[in-house]
């Protein structure tokens, strides 16, 4: 049985979803799994945008039988080589052998290293701003290397304005019938994902997301088809703004994101009465986590959300928190920067780990360090109350 929709007269949904997939690349939770996207254009010719991950192989197959109704499949283009939309690739050319693969000469490379099949005789080598005539169709093709794999591309139809566009403007997410983001309460119910999918998956890459999105931005697009999550056709504006401040290192909101590590509940405690006194000067949408039971991804989705991050650290083995020292690198890596931080460190003999943090913090861009820092002896004593209220004064103050 096939599972397809139609999205314009001539073009039309082959997305699969996986539900039972608990890691997404095997690092991401992914509690309510994950959607594939495929998409078929029917014209003079037909044209395969993309494949499936293999674990979908059965019913993409059926999806696209069903979507061709006898007719030969003439192009396969591939936007992205990566496994969740590129492993069944050979299985289509298996099934249809007269198709011609469409892609730059990156993914040919890649296309070799995955599969056995003659590469070479199949493929239609494409550059940038080159123009594929399917019919009443025009495809254009628009390069995004390193968003977020270095063979990356977008696939535009002139015709009816639509950008294919890869792993940008996806998220984790399996589809429940509505494909369109038009159809759900995306702001409530998809864009914590969809944070999380960017911060994680292409958060490091944003001057490449801002080179793609100033080539975008030339092109008039009415739809936006993502290889996951919803389709938009709908207020693109306010979700291309999302990207906007998420690969310019722009918060989203003017608030707090407190993390701590604790392993007796003392530095916890501080935190959390840390997080009472901004709230009583009315900061809002604070987020407290415990970087021991809340996954990175989570935290470097919310880093990436709010403009102010509280680090409290106790010192292990003479350094930070081995939890908070793993958090302290993924934020690193995925290129955080333009943050207020401020430190709370916790030492029952030997508090070092504010010197740390702040060291690391040296080595990222634009990270301003709020003073006073506060230091805790093994636990939080009365007459230390007045150092929080001083470091909730800094921060507060640091945000009007």
């Amino acid at each position: 049985m096939h599972n397809t929709r139609k999205i314009t007269d001539d073009l039309t949904f082959l997305g699969v979803n996986d539900r039972r997939i608990a890691l997404f690349e095997n690092v991401f939770p992914v509690s309510r799994g994950v959607s594939y996207n495929s998409y078929l254009l029917k014209d003079e010719k037909t044209v395969l945008l993309d494949t499936v991950d293999k674990s979908a192989h059965d019913q993409f197959l059926e999806n696209l039988a069903y979507a061709l109704d006898g007719r030969k499949l003439d192009y396969l283009v591939v936007n992205h080589m990566e496994p969740d939309h590129a492993a069944t690739i050979q299985d289509v050319v298996e099934k249809y052998p007269e198709l011609k693969i469409v892609c730059n000469a990156k993914t040919q490379t890649m296309l070799k290293q995955f599969f056995s099949f003659d590469v070479d005789a199949d493929t239609m080598i494409i550059k940038e701003g080159d123009v594929l005539e399917t019919g009443k169709h025009k495809l254009t093709f628009i390069m995004a290397p390193m968003v977020h794999w270095p063979e990356a591309m977008v696939t535009y139809d002139v015709t009816d304005k639509i950008l294919f566009s890869a792993d940008a403007f996806g998220t984790f997410g399996a589809l429940n019938g509505n494909i369109f983001a038009d159809e759900v309460d995306f702001e409530k119910d998809w864009l914590d994902d969809a944070r999380r999918y960017y911060t994680n998956i292409v958060g490091k890459y944003g001057a490449q997301v801002q080179a793609l999105l100033k080539k975008a931005s030339g092109v008039e697009i009415s739809m936006i088809c993502p290889l996951h999550g919803p389709i938009w056709r709908e207020n693109l504006g306010w979700f291309i703004d999302k990207y906007q401040k998420w690969s310019t290192y722009e918060p989203e909101e003017n608030t707090v994101l407190l993390i701590y590590g604790s392993v007796y509940g003392h530095t916890e405690s501080a935190m959390d009465i840390l997080a009472g006194k901004l709230a009583d000067k009315g900061v809002k949408n604070i987020k407290v986590y415990d970087v021991s039971k809340t996954h990175y991804s989570e935290i470097v989705a919310e880093a990436f959300r709010c403009s102010h991050l509280v680090i409290g650290s106790i010192s292990y083995n003479g350094g930070i928190f081995c939890n908070m020292e793993t958090v302290l690198n993924d934020l690193k890596a995925h290129a955080l920067k333009n943050r207020k931080v401020a430190i709370v460190e916790n030492g029952t003999w030997a508090a070092t780990a504010s010197k740390q943090i702040k060291a690391m913090l040296e080595t990222m861009g634009n990270m301003e360090v709020l003073e006073p820092t506060v230091t805790l002896k093994s636990a939080l004593k009365d007459e230390q109350e007045e150092d929080l209220n001083k470091l909730a004064d800094a921060i507060y103050s640091s945000m009007k």
